[in-house]
């Protein structure tokens, strides 16, 4: 069963109580109290929680995100965030999976968030997706996309209006937190995206594909040759990137490529490579400037650059 609240209030005690019940990694820095206005709504359900609030105030706030994920929109005219350190765009969606996430506004802002319980939402993109060693962690907090960013508020609308008329429907109210969970899974660079398209070109593929597809990604930081990943496949180099050029629109060698820059790209955002040339390198990219370039084109962002993000 859920729980519907309704809050108004001028007081910014309830603020920072409310906030700290459905997100406790939340914590508001300073909030003006002169001059605070402040309206809750809220529906609640097990592990999963949609919020909506408007806060007339100066503030500054923070959020740590430990045992779950939130992906929140901030509409103000002068609303600045940082993941990080990173500077993200006030006018899309963002989301929070580890780290620190800071916001501040003067005047007034209106605040919309999705809030999952981490361990919840991996049980449920893991039967999603199949992969049954997905992990939610440190997911990028940038949606991937114009379209993507506009998916994500048009479901807020539909799950937050819903909600408030089903939430006592348990079936209906599964629905909605699925849906919810599911569109934000998609609409950020999340793992689960990752497992989804890897179980497409799966399925879709020849079983020679398939095979293929399946040495690559268990040998990605071994030395592998065209010939290596034919022969494993049971099929000669020649048909294989005919294979692959038929059914995936690629060839072996790019295919490889890309498992080894979703690789290193992950490991960079681990925040535990000592260098970009020792990625570059424990993944297969004989040159460090090289292997830049690639992840440039791919992900928009320089490999220093998201070792400083992390």
């Amino acid at each position: 069963m859920g729980e519907v609240m309704t809050v108004r209030s001028r007081g910014v005690d309830d603020v920072d109580r409310l906030w700290r019940r459905f997100v406790p990694g939340s914590r508001l820095d300073r909030v003006d109290p002169r001059r605070v206005s402040f309206t809750w709504k809220s529906v609640e359900l097990a592990g999963f929680s949609v919020v909506s609030y408007e806060l007339a105030a100066s503030v500054q706030s923070s959020v740590v995100m430990d045992a779950q994920i939130m992906a929140c929109r901030m509409i103000g005219d002068d609303v600045r965030i940082e993941a990080e350190g990173r500077p993200l765009d006030p006018r899309r969606p963002w989301v929070a999976s580890d780290g620190t996430t800071e916001a501040q506004w003067t005047g007034a802002a209106r605040v919309r968030a999705l809030v999952f319980d981490r361990s919840q939402a991996e049980r449920v993109a893991r039967i999603a997706s199949g992969d049954d060693r997905l992990v939610l962690r440190r997911l990028d907090p940038v949606p991937r996309g114009r379209d993507a960013a506009t998916q994500w508020e048009r479901s807020f609308a539909h799950v937050s209006a819903s909600l408030e008329v089903v939430h006592d429907d348990e079936i209906l109210a599964e629905e909605m937190r699925r849906h919810a969970l599911m569109t934000t899974l998609s609409a950020f660079s999340t793992p689960y995206v990752d497992a989804m398209e890897r179980a497409r070109q799966r399925v879709a593929a020849p079983r020679t594909v398939r095979r293929a597809i399946a040495h690559i990604e268990a040998n990605a930081q071994k030395p592998l040759t065209l010939e290596d990943i034919a022969a494993a496949s049971g099929i000669s180099s020649r048909g294989l990137q005919h294979a692959f050029r038929r059914e995936l629109d690629t060839t072996p060698s790019e295919y490889l490529r890309r498992v080894r820059l979703s690789g290193a790209h992950e490991e960079l955002r681990a925040g535990t490579a000592e260098s970009v040339a020792d990625v570059a390198r424990r993944w297969g990219f004989s040159s460090a400037s090289r292997f830049a370039r690639y992840h440039r084109e791919h992900y928009g962002q320089n490999p220093a650059q998201v070792i400083r993000a992390f």
